[in-house]
């Protein structure tokens, strides 16, 4: 399932950083693998503490495997992208090419590093990329409305006046200078119309607020700034400082690492945070499988049932499925082991129109 995040910005924000912090995430990840697929795309382990602990109790001899989610650099934006203007025409392609948006924003002061607009405002560079992405996509708004009105009055097609009437909301959003994701649609026939029109600003965004080591815990105004600004869009915001996160992916050990994080007040990194972030924007959960052989993550759709998860993993599970037998990862953990659950009832059978859910340790029965 070959899912992917963009991460943009402004030049000097912190962008690049934060990718090669992502780039060797396999440093903080274990022995977890990281690979590259081209230079600017990287494919990157989901941190879950809990194949860890199945891993302790099953003991595979293929050993754990985690499950991804593929991050994308995209080339940086420069005003008039919408016209084309620097890399503007390959910046937009990319962006659509992705699933979601990771949006980088500077938020701490440092004269040693040049503002490409002079100051440091992540609102006002928020809203520069904005305006691009907002620019293009009413571009297409009205090329479509062009389409769908001839479509609508020539033969009275239905499927193009709902769309129509999509169309008109996105337009009048994206006239007033709001992203396609703050319209709200009246039912799922208007949202699957929506689907259809690939708007660069209706994609999930999480802004990430890059920071200097004094916010990396409580976060500062300028976080506050980004907060407020968005809080009418159905996004998240991340705080991170992508220079303490260079110096972590640096040490040699998963203790080293523990220790500087204990001593800045972090829990966990926030490359760790970001990756489980951004694999929660793009909607995907986890189901597992544990045994002997190998403890393995894999990664479904929220929503998927259990015949489409056994196809996850091979699409002869699917076509033959027959049951999927169900262990909570809680019980799993608790009895110590499938044998245990087993024997305390706390395997359910499950049929076609199971919904998965995340952690369900699942194993799928089939007859091709």
């Amino acid at each position: 399932m070959s899912l992917q995040c963009g991460i943009v910005g402004l030049p000097n924000v912190g962008k690049s950083t934060l990718f090669n912090c992502l780039s060797n995430a396999k440093a903080q990840s274990a022995n977890f693998p990281f690979c590259t697929i081209e230079p600017n795309v990287g494919v990157i382990t989901v941190p879950d503490e809990r194949l860890i602990k199945l891993g302790e109790i099953c003991h595979p001899e293929r050993g754990v495997i985690p499950t991804t989610v593929e991050i994308v650099d995209i080339a940086g934006l420069v005003k008039g992208a919408s016209k084309g203007e620097g890399l503007g025409n390959k910046f937009l392609a990319n962006i659509r090419e992705t699933d979601a948006i990771i949006h980088v924003l500077r938020c701490f002061d440092d004269e040693n590093v040049v503002h490409v607009d002079g100051s440091v405002n992540p609102v006002r560079d928020k809203e520069i990329i904005d305006a691009e992405l907002q620019l293009k996509d009413l571009e297409t708004v009205e090329s479509r409305i062009q389409k769908c009105e001839k479509a609508a009055k020539a033969g009275g097609d239905k499927a193009a006046k709902l769309q129509l009437e999509v169309l008109v909301k996105y337009r009048e959003a994206l006239s007033q200078g709001k992203n396609a994701r703050t319209v709200e649609l009246d039912n799922k026939e208007e949202e699957a119309a929506a689907k259809d029109l690939f708007l660069l600003t209706n994609k999930p965004v999480m802004y990430v607020c890059n920071v200097d080591e004094s916010a990396a815990v409580s976060g500062n105004a300028y976080v506050e700034q980004v907060k407020e600004a968005v809080k009418d869009e159905d996004a998240q915001v991340l705080v991170l400082a992508a220079k303490i996160e260079s110096e972590i992916a640096e040490l040699e050990t998963y203790e080293e690492r523990q220790m500087f994080l204990g001593e800045i007040g972090l829990e966990e990194s926030g490359v760790n945070r970001l990756i489980k972030a951004a694999y929660a924007l793009l909607k995907l959960r986890t189901f597992l499988t544990a045994g002997s052989d190998e403890v393995r993550a894999w990664t479904f759709r929220e929503g998927m049932k259990a015949p489409q998860c056994a196809g996850v993993i091979h699409t002869d599970f699917e076509r033959g499925f027959i049951r999927a037998e169900v262990i909570k990862y809680d019980d799993f953990i608790a009895l110590g082991g499938e044998a245990q659950c087993r024997a305390a009832g706390k395997l359910g059978i499950e049929g076609k129109d199971y919904l998965v859910q995340d952690g369900d340790i699942m194993h799928f029965l089939f007859n091709v």
